[in-house]
């Protein structure tokens, strides 16, 4: 799917958490918030994609998803923190190149031709990945290996990134291929930025087939290269991005800007990102797959870049002035986003309530991130009890409406929204607090089911109020309003 990922390490965050985050922007996916209990796992995962299946081992963890509430295509799991308070979030769609495919096919399902015949699996995707991997992971690096095993014996069918984290370490992975793939560890101070492209800009390959410490890889990754004259190592230098990826000039209306306006806030003093002298700009091919942040980075500062329309800049959509630039570039909050979350791992609470997932649904400019403890047996209804009828009775679908209210009335609404969005925030902080301080003191971390009731009864009180304030908004807008004194 066309999404945008953002990566914390944990000395580059603001408390010392290391974060995740990712915009799954699908087709208007309806989407919830469930748990799934180690019995409701499945023991064969059958793929409604690609045909796949694998056997799956014994003895999951419990985990968190987001999947999609109507099952035609799959699950598309999302992300989700596990009872080993190891995060994952899959998958970013990235980019790559013919040179890469011609060498290692994707591997995709062929329907049988004639009679008797069987049907040929493909690999697998991100409808499958966190179901294949997060039940079964204990640490951030465990989950590159397994996945990693996982695409060298079925392959893949698309070109993905997937991260992981956990209360010390984040891993960024790339598949390469049908089923080659890489992967870093995202050094401790240091943020990294991918939308929608192969990201990785720099590896070593020596540690990956070595040591193992901050890169991993497929084990032939390097003959593989070699042997489909893949890399030239121009300058002593592995470059992954020039080697695997792309260079095409719609890159650089639909990825690139989204890279150089998430550098430019989080590097605004440290490098150039406007006017002619400028190191970076909308549409450079270079921009760092990581960077040390100028201050350190909030939970508030991911979901202001996941919710960004290039505001501050002639790029904005919805700037009243027309410079001849407006909307030229793909935005990271767009209108069909079904979910966007941020799995926080924390260091500085006890293990049962390390883990803190923030949720915001439907379209990112206009919605509020939510925090619910992870490690509970239940989401509330308000976020798993969706279906796909429109209602105000859960977070998905009372979060579109905002959206649809907000967006064609942006100027009016751009307030309330932006209270409504503090708000969330604040009170959100403040249940946190309050818990986190009530279960350290206590022991009694079933507490985590009270504070998420907690949450998402606030959440709706906060959501129905600036919902009758869009609709008054929305109503004295409307085209057909007339007074007797109109001329």
């Amino acid at each position: 799917m066309p999404c945008t990922t953002i990566l914390v390490g944990k000395n580059a965050s603001n408390d010392c958490s290391t974060m995740i985050a990712r915009t799954d922007d699908g087709h208007f996916d309806v989407k919830k918030l469930v748990v799934v209990e180690p019995k409701d796992q499945p023991k064969t995962y059958r793929s409604v994609i690609s045909h796949v299946e694998v056997p799956l081992p014994e003895a999951p963890l419990r985990y968190t998803a987001c999947p999609s509430v109507n099952r035609t295509h799959g699950i598309w799991a999302a992300t989700g923190i596990n009872a080993a308070n190891v995060g994952m979030t899959a998958t970013e769609t990235i980019s790559t190149n013919p040179r890469v495919l011609a060498a290692d096919p994707l591997v995709v399902y062929q329907k049988a031709k004639k009679r008797g015949e069987k049907d040929v699996p493909g690999g697998i995707g991100e409808e499958d990945i966190v179901v294949l991997v997060l039940p079964y992971i204990r640490t951030a690096r465990e989950g590159v290996l397994r996945l990693g095993a996982l695409l060298e014996q079925y392959g893949t069918y698309e070109s993905n990134g997937i991260a992981f984290n956990d209360e010390n370490e984040v891993w960024w992975m790339e598949t390469v291929g049908g089923h080659h793939w890489l992967a870093r560890r995202v050094p401790d101070d240091r943020c990294v930025i991918a939308p929608n492209q192969f990201a990785m800009d720099g590896f070593d390959l020596a540690d990956a087939l070595g040591e193992g410490k901050d890169h991993l890889c497929s084990a032939d990754l390097k003959e593989f290269i070699d042997r489909n004259h893949l890399d030239r190592n121009q300058n002593g230098v592995f470059d992954p991005r020039a080697v695997f990826g792309s260079r095409r000039d719609l890159d650089h209306i639909y990825n690139t800007p989204r890279a150089w306006f998430m550098g430019r806030y989080l590097c605004p003093l440290s490098h150039r990102w406007d006017g002619p002298d400028a190191e970076f700009g909308p549409e450079s091919d270079n921009i760092p797959w990581s960077l040390v942040p100028d201050r350190k980075v909030s939970v508030e500062d991911v979901k202001y870049l996941l919710s960004s329309h290039y505001q501050g800049t002639d790029y904005d959509p919805y700037i009243h002035r027309d410079t001849g630039k407006r909307g030229m570039y793909r935005s990271i909050g767009i209108n069909r986003t079904g979910v966007a979350a941020l799995c926080q791992i924390r260091s500085h609470v006890p293990d049962p309530i390390k883990g803190l997932e923030w949720v915001c649904f439907g379209p990112t400019t206009f919605d509020a991130l939510l925090p619910v403890y992870p490690n509970v047996p239940k989401m509330p209804a308000y976020l798993s009890r969706v279906t796909e009828d429109v209602s105000t009775d859960n977070f998905y679908w009372a979060s579109r409406l905002l959206g649809v209210l907000a967006d064609p009335h942006f100027a009016a609404a751009a307030q309330p929204m932006e209270r409504y969005e503090a708000a969330i925030m604040a009170r959100g902080r403040q249940l946190v607090l309050e818990y986190d301080r009530k279960m350290a003191e206590t022991g009694d971390f079933s507490l985590t089911a009270a504070a998420n009731e907690a949450l998402c009864s606030m959440a709706r009180e906060e959501t129905q109020k600036v919902l009758n304030t869009l609709v008054q908004i929305a109503s004295e807008k409307m085209k057909n309003g007339y007074d007797r004194a109109d001329n």
